[in-house]
């Protein structure tokens, strides 16, 4: 996609660059000519971002985000004009069995970034990656930007507190932040395999039935990547007008599909149509329902998903087939 001179030279700095989000984002920018200083804790030599090529063309600082002299020198060396926060520990099985590392990765970290923020001479905007499931457990559906953030259990109760903290941030201190809440994302270089997509394209691609923890009933937005990095760059381009500072936004696609839909639409695509999802019913404290209206980014941001549901899951069946094809 032909990308807006806006991000020529313009130096970023990307939190979580080695995730899926992280990883399309970095190459997004360095495609559109900006100077991004990703921040890595852990190399991973399969990650998108390294097999991309995006790791060896951006400058990449070695740390955690949980070090707050290392985000000041960050900024302050490199000259941060934009800081994309995505950071954080995202998986909610491991957050039910171990909360402390998730609440000091996502709050703690939160923090800290936007206090070094706060302290920079250069940094004029930030987006920082909330969750739909900041929300929590509501009774109207679907989430609109204006509905209470009520997270109950560890993940959710530390993407509420982070999105919080983000706002207080923006209403303290005038920081011009915009917060980002997003349904759950898919796309090739996801490599948890726990989540419904990436699991589900490892088996049918193994000849295999789908596994699905819970009883396949959950429903959830699914987004493809490569919208939510459109939107993400919008959102940055758009903090130009202090209007949008301090304000959140949905990013999803107004159609929710549950889990067991999703992995019957990953085995019609795939080359082994006759296999049934195994249905396991064992997860717990998960939310029934979670879906976004996203009139708003739509209406200020001029953003609009442009995948379906079965467009991106065929793209990312053919990541994945390409990638287990390398590694074999």
């Amino acid at each position: 996609m032909l990308r807006s001179p806006f991000w020529k030279e313009r130096r970023v700095f990307v939190t979580g660059c080695t995730g899926i989000l992280g990883s399309w984002l970095t190459q997004a920018l360095l495609d559109a000519g900006a100077d991004v200083v990703g921040l890595i804790r852990d190399r991973v030599p399969l990650s998108n971002l390294r097999l991309s090529g995006a790791e060896q063309r951006m400058i990449a600082v070695d740390g955690n985000i949980a070090d707050g002299e290392l985000l000041e020198r960050v900024l302050n060396e490199y000259e941060i004009e934009v800081v994309f926060h995505l950071a954080a520990q995202p998986l909610v099985r491991l957050a039910n069995r171990a909360p402390l590392g998730t609440f000091d990765t996502n709050i703690r970290g939160t923090w800290l970034l936007l206090e070094a923020c706060r302290r920079s001479a250069t940094v004029k905007r930030i987006v920082v990656a909330s969750s739909d499931k900041a929300y929590g457990d509501q009774d109207i559906l679907p989430y609109s930007e204006t509905a209470p953030l009520q997270g109950r259990h560890p993940y959710d109760v530390s993407k509420s507190c982070a999105d919080l903290i983000t706002q207080a941030y923006y209403t303290t201190y005038q920081l011009p932040v915009g917060i980002t809440r997003c349904g759950n994302i898919y796309g090739g270089g996801d490599l948890n395999w726990d989540r419904i997509v990436p699991g589900s394209m490892r088996s049918v691609l193994r000849g295999e039935a789908p596994v699905i923890r819970s009883d396949g009933t959950l429903q959830r937005d699914y987004l493809y990547v490569a919208d939510i990095v459109e939107g993400y760059l919008r959102l940055a381009e758009c903090l130009e007008d202090p209007a949008l500072h301090g304000q959140a936004f949905n990013f999803g696609m107004d159609d929710p599909h549950s889990v067991l839909e999703v992995a019957q639409a990953i085995i019609s695509i795939c080359d082994y149509p006759e296999l049934k999802p195994i249905v396991l019913n064992q997860a717990s404290h998960e939310i029934q329902q979670q879906y976004l209206a996203s009139d708003k980014a739509h209406r200020l941001l001029g953003w609009c998903a442009q995948y379906s549901l079965e467009d991106g899951l065929r793209q990312t069946l053919a990541w994945y087939r390409e990638f287990f094809h390398k590694s074999a």
